[in-house]
């Protein structure tokens, strides 16, 4: 995610949403699958499953599709084991990017991202050196809404536990430690707070941005993120480009 605004990212990501449904399918699918694996297939009693069942409802997953990748995890269904890899490195301008795989073979993942690394015209860097200019964070995205102000959000946000609170013309974002996710998220539901759940997630957000001015850098930068998203064992791609609101509107429009 670019590091001076969720908002610029999600609106780079929505232009290409719909041409990726089934690909956003079969990532979710992974990722519920897993965490039943974890924690249990009852939404009841395994939070972060309950949690991430709202994301696929919001990204309009078919219930069939939620169901086989719950029963995946908890072994009702067969399936093959999935690892988690991560691989790091630097996109155009200096901007680092970590990558989250998850995928059931190893080999064949580590030589497709290569591959987009390379045409792009970048290598991995050595473990660490990119993930250490991240936090892992929960991420509360709440759109802008009539009647729904700063100090109402900021109170109810440091009520249940969140770190911080960032107002903007398209709404707010808050943050927060990755075990009180679940607790906020829920206290705004419990508002009656809209809380945009495609985009809302515990990831890993900048510590130290990248300054970007220039529009050719944002765009090859976005090129390179939405090559890695479409490969289909490529979980989560972090960045920390940090662009001002005219380069971000600039690439929007693209």
């Amino acid at each position: 995610m670019s590091g001076h605004s969720h908002w610029a990212t999600i609106k780079r990501a929505k232009g290409a949403a719909d041409a990726r449904k089934g690909k956003i399918f079969s990532k979710l699918g992974k990722e519920i699958t897993i965490v039943a694996k974890a924690g249990g297939g009852d939404p009841n009693t395994n939070p972060t499953l309950r949690t991430l069942l709202e994301k696929a409802k919001a990204a309009q997953m078919p219930n069939d599709n939620i169901e086989r990748a719950i029963k995946k995890g908890t072994g009702e269904l067969e399936s093959a084991a999935l690892e988690e890899v991560t691989y790091e490195g630097y996109a155009a301008g200096g901007v680092g990017l970590v990558v989250n795989v998850l995928t059931d073979n190893k080999n064949r993942a580590a030589a497709e991202v290569r591959n987009i690394f390379k045409k792009n015209g970048a290598e991995f860097a050595s473990m660490g050196s990119v993930r250490r200019n991240f936090d892992r964070k929960g991420t509360v995205i709440i759109p802008a809404a009539p009647g729904l102000d700063e100090d109402k959000v900021m109170e109810l946000a440091l009520e249940a536990g969140a770190e911080d609170v960032k107002a903007e013309e398209e709404g707010f974002t808050v943050t927060t430690a990755p075990n009180d996710y679940t607790t906020v998220v829920e206290a705004f539901e419990k508002a009656g707070i809209a809380i945009d759940q495609e985009n809302s997630a515990v990831g890993l957000v900048p510590n130290l941005e990248v300054p970007v001015s220039d529009v050719a850098v944002a765009k090859a930068v976005n090129k390179f993120v939405s090559m890695l998203e479409e490969n289909e064992d490529v979980q989560d791609v972090y960045n920390n480009m940090d662009m001002d609101d005219s380069i971000a509107d600039a690439v929007a429009a693209e």
